[in-house]
């Protein structure tokens, strides 16, 4: 079967692509191995949030997922309060003092994923779905590429798109260099109700024994984000409920006041992966397939939606030429990401590194900073700009 784009990778940033090519007239083919679990009839929380920027929210509110969402299980953030490791170090961000709506607006993972899928469902006229279906082989010549899965259908496209995530399948075969190190940290996550109201008010403290966010959900209630050593980690997820959540109340300095565990912890290990290259000929690479941050920036999600846009963006502009594969057409979108890529990557790298070493220099350092940061409204500004895009 030919293809001009075959997407490896059905998750939000895959399927998002997919959809923003609806209708460019390219035959559109997406290979996933499974599909989203169905919404739950009995309105549980899912405990893997996503905080989705603004701008993120309009791309997908342009492929008509985000209008999809139950608005009472999505919550906008007006204000940050981030919080050093001495009891002292503020910096603080604010929606109204940009003249922006929000910062960001908290959701879950199968909400977010399970409208994408619908929008699929109703676009199958010009997205044909292989799922669940299994890569086996995939080669790249010349004209075109071709991929094998596992039950023998070969599909052939002009262009292969990676989004199959952190320990991608498609950049292995593509043998792309990359550079990774494991943080020895695992990022703990459960939701609680809470004796006080957020207010709006998304919550992190740079502790030295890893960040700790509480991130708004609807009503009274929060999700934790924590990344913890390897050990204290484990200790965290065994625990019982009510030694956790005092645990939670204290590494929070009781900002909330008492807490209660709504869904049960969940952990998976932190990693920082560093990709060479994005694209190769007939190739490119989105999403965690692309980069591998730490999640203390609450940004991986928005990386690879702007992965997603940007690589639609190409190809939809990309005037006379009629091959989606064609090097120099992709080298574009190659360039136009690197740039957002690094930046934070070093940033989220570095204020990790920062935070968990020990020197009491830079404990005064890092601490000095963020004050300084705070009473800097140019530079506050220049960082909420780039969270909101």
């Amino acid at each position: 079967m030919k293809f001009d784009i075959v997407i490896i990778g059905g998750g939000l940033v895959g399927a998002s692509l997919a959809l923003a090519l609806k209708n460019s007239g390219l035959k559109i083919a997406l290979v996933e191995s499974r599909p989203p679990a169905p919404l739950p009839d009995d309105k549980s929380w899912d405990s893997r949030i996503y905080a989705v920027s603004p701008g993120s929210a309009s791309f997908l509110q342009d492929l008509h997922v985000w209008q999809a969402v139950d608005e009472a299980r999505i919550t906008p953030v007006y204000k940050m309060a981030v919080f050093g490791d001495d009891n002292a170090a503020r910096l603080d961000f604010s929606a109204y003092d940009i003249g922006c709506p929000e910062l960001a607006f908290i959701l879950e993972n199968r909400q977010l994923q399970a409208a994408v899928w619908d929008a699929l469902n109703r676009h199958k006229k010009h997205i044909r779905i292989f799922c669940p279906a299994q890569s086996a082989s995939v080669t790249w010549n010349e004209s075109h590429a071709e991929l094998q899965l596992v039950d023998g259908t070969m599909l052939q496209g002009s262009l292969i798109v990676g989004a199959d995530g952190l320990n991608s399948w498609v950049r292995e075969q593509a043998q792309i260099e990359v550079s990774r190190h494991p943080y020895q940290q695992i990022g703990v996550v459960a939701n609680f109700s809470t004796e006080r109201r957020h207010n709006n008010v998304a919550h992190q403290w740079f502790r030295r024994d890893g960040v700790l966010a509480l991130l708004p959900l609807p009503g009274k209630m929060v999700s934790l984000v924590w990344s913890l050593e390897e050990d204290q980690a484990r200790a965290l997820l065994d625990a019982p409920e009510a030694e956790l959540c005092s645990q939670v109340r204290n590494a929070a300095n009781g900002a909330l006041g008492e807490m209660q565990l709504v869904t049960r912890p969940a952990g998976f290990p932190l990693n920082f992966v560093h990709v060479k290259q994005l694209v190769r000929p007939r190739l490119a690479l989105i999403g965690d397939a692309a980069h591998g941050i730490h999640p203390l920036a609450g940004q991986g999600v928005n990386l690879g939606l702007r992965d997603a846009r940007e690589l639609a963006s190409t190809l939809l502009m990309r005037g006379p030429e009629p091959d989606c594969g064609d090097y120099l057409l992709l080298r574009r979108y190659e360039r136009t990401r690197k740039e957002d890529i690094l930046a934070l990557e070093l940033v989220t790298d570095g204020l990790q590194k920062l935070f968990a070493h020990p020197n009491p220099t830079l404990v005064r350092l890092r601490n000095l900073g963020l004050g300084i940061t705070n009473r800097l409204p140019l530079i506050k500004d220049r960082l909420i700009q780039h969270a909101l895009s």
